[in-house]
């Protein structure tokens, strides 16, 4: 875990405009910068950074938060990796808590063998640029795949020379220890001798969503028959095959941006669409597609396209990963390529233009596709025929989404000329085991596993949307405001020899937080929302022990989900900058001016918008209740808040 006093100094150095400047272009816009969203396509720059309040905001996706968020965003990575990665852009050494001497020590073997990994990467494509060996064998073979300079150089692709031990001797040299080389799995030790792994391959490495080397695939270029033609790192505390994707790192941006991923088979087929100019392609690298791949994908995008050759056994097999894809959540679309094509040759031999045509043109919904494929295994066969409507029925009950399996049933019913109760039914008989099965997995787990403590994780929603928008207005005042000395007309509430009541104004001054936290006292009034909730109780400690919220340092001490919160707050203020409005002549009226007006109407809307809640209570009482004492009493009731919301409607200038 990484200690609080490396993420404070990683805060304390990281300066959001700087970071953000390195991705998306920046152009001072007053006290603040502006540019183009890097999330969405614009042409008006609606993303915004503060400075001052070290923060930022998207308003065409919606998103925002501080430095942190950003990077989290941008490139995807988890809060650790953000962390890491500002603290090696700034020069901070990270410090890490609540280490044994063993997670230490494994820590330090997983960093020493990613620098071995880093260090492998940059030989190998030394070797290929620079030496005549490189150039002759490992340049030739590129030339002939079509990769230009650029390509070689974005995949940091190489050559490990055919000398038995070319790298392994080169390693030591730098100081690496052979067993931990031997971890990489760039090193084979025997009793008598040590060798490379990938002697004689042109080399791709294979690197994280982060940008970090795991591993390396290589391709052997002699026609030696006992040799594997293409040859992966073995697993390592560093490298598990089936929790990487090739090409991930070099296509999260596009994916995200474009909101699906296509998946294909190997590394060219990657490297060759990249060049080409769709850019959002990644690859299994040979293995089975696993349930911790599809959840790579499902961080950048919900949708998947499966491209395939024309090989029909191929497709068979790949088939499973449909399932798992749909067990995911996620949209999967399938495209096979003409015979003796694959993803690599289709976009050597065609223009960008002609690729992104027979892509669109060829891909089809899962359930089209797989239906037409087992179709023609089944033929006329009526037994065949049963099996192949019972495979696809397994498929779709495999979706999540009720109404989803709704459409596929149907879709499917009409493709098969089959009634759709019969499908529906075999849904359910489907759906039914699926539940016992995991009922008793369940069950097993019970039995082996101790009581585990899960984390209260309830989203952060808005119940009712006006009490959302007056409880959200309340926080942005407290963030923004809330150490101010303001006059505010306070009501005291009075009723006259007739009974009929009215509020005195009496004047008093106090800051805007004493003033909201008084209020809400007073009327026993909580928050609904609960990310509201959480906030408004760090808002009153730090207002409390501080009197003033330092921005910087208040958002970076809160829980990420909150920080993003409070960030979006801050920032609903500079809106409005992103517009000109000066320019056009409207001039936007200064909130800092009216501060003691706005909290005073904001508090009095909230009042009436809970009267209002508890008339609809009673009047729904009355309407179930039998009890008439019950019913006379909550009649009384509603009079007495009518009357009341008339007041406070007239106090806000209101006609009910």
């Amino acid at each position: 875990m990484i200690s609080r006093q490396t993420i404070d100094a990683v805060f304390d150095a990281a300066r959001v405009e700087e970071v953000i400047g390195d991705f998306v272009q920046l152009k001072k816009s007053g006290s603040n910068f502006k540019g183009l969203s890097p999330f969405t396509d614009e042409r008006t720059p609606s993303f915004m950074v503060s400075p001052v309040k070290q923060i930022w905001k998207d308003f065409s996706s919606g998103k925002g938060g501080n430095v942190v968020s950003f990077v989290m965003e941008h490139e995807h990575f988890s809060y650790p990796e953000a962390i890491r990665y500002l603290a090696r852009k700034y020069g901070i050494e990270i410090e890490e808590t609540q280490q044994t001497d063993e997670q230490k020590e494994e820590a330090s073997e997983k960093e020493s063998l990613y620098l071995i990994s880093e260090f492998a990467r940059d030989y190998f494509h030394r070797v290929l640029l620079e030496e005549e060996e490189g150039k002759a064998i490992g340049g030739t073979y590129f030339k002939e795949r079509g990769f230009t300079a650029d390509t070689i150089e974005k995949f940091a692709l190489g050559y490990s020379p055919q000398q038995w031990d070319a790298f392994t001797l080169a390693a030591k040299e730098k100081g690496y220890q052979i067993d931990l080389l031997e971890k990489t799995g760039l090193t084979i030790v025997r009793e008598d001798k040590q060798f490379d792994r990938f002697k004689g391959r042109v080399m791709f490495p294979i690197r994280s969503m982060s940008g970090r080397v795991l591993g390396f695939g290589g391709r052997i270029l002699s026609s030696e028959k006992k040799a594997a033609k293409y040859l992966n790192s073995p697993e390592s505390p560093i490298y598990q095959k089936s929790k990487v994707l090739y090409g991930i790192y070099q296509a999260k941006q596009a994916i995200a941006k474009q909101d699906n991923c296509y998946l294909v088979e190997g590394y060219t087929d990657v490297i060759q669409m990249n060049q080409r100019g769709l850019e959002h392609v990644v690859a299994s690298s040979g293995t089975a597609l696993t349930v911790e791949q599809i959840r790579l994908v499902r961080r950048l995008t919900n949708n998947i396209t499966l491209l395939f050759d024309g090989d029909a056994a191929g497709i068979r097999a790949s088939l499973r990963g449909v399932d798992l894809i749909l067990e995911q959540g996620m949209n999967v679309r399938i495209c096979t390529f003409p015979e003796g094509e694959d993803p690599d040759s289709f976009a050597r031999n065609n223009t960008l233009d002609q690729l992104q045509d027979y892509l669109s043109a060829n891909t089809q919904d899962f359930i089209r596709f797989k239906t037409s494929l087992l179709l023609q295994d089944s033929g006329n066969d009526p037994h065949k025929r049963g099996q192949t409507i019972r495979d696809i029925v397994q498929s779709i009950s495999k979706v999540p989404d009720a109404i989803q399996r709704e459409v596929y049933i149907q879709e499917c019913a009409r493709l098969m000329d089959i009634s759709e109760e019969v499908l529906f039914n075999s849904l359910a008989q489907q759906l039914e085991k699926s539940r016992r099965d995991a009922k008793k997995d369940r069950s097993r787990q019970e039995v082996t596993q101790p009581m585990e403590v899960i984390a209260d994780r309830t989203p952060v929603t808005a119940k009712v949307d006006g009490l959302f928008e007056l409880e959200r207005k309340l926080i942005e005042l407290l963030l923004l405001y809330g150490h101010k000395q303001e006059e505010f007309e306070d009501l005291v509430l009075e009723s006259d020899a007739e009974g009929e009541i009215s509020f005195r104004p009496d004047i008093v001054e106090a800051k805007v937080y004493e003033k909201i936290y008084l209020d809400l006292q007073e009327d026993e009034i909580e928050f609904t929302n609960l990310g509201f909730r959480k906030l408004y109780s760090h808002i009153i400690d730090s207002l409390n022990q501080d009197q003033e919220i330092q921005t910087e340092v208040f958002v970076s001490r809160l829980p990420q989900e909150l920080a993003i919160l409070a960030s979006d707050l801050l920032m609903e203020e500079e809106k409005h900058k992103l517009h000109a409005w000066q320019r056009k002549e409207i001039f936007v009226r200064d909130k800092d001016h009216q501060i003691g007006q706005v909290v005073s109407e904001t508090i009095l809307n909230l009042r009436r918008h809970l009267v209002s809640l508890k008339i609809d209570e009673l009047s729904t009482e009355i309407k179930e209740s039998d009890d008439e004492n019950q019913k006379q009493s909550n009649m009384q009731d509603i009079i007495d808040y009518i009357m009341l919301k008339k007041v406070l409607s007239e106090k806000l200038n209101r006609v009910v």
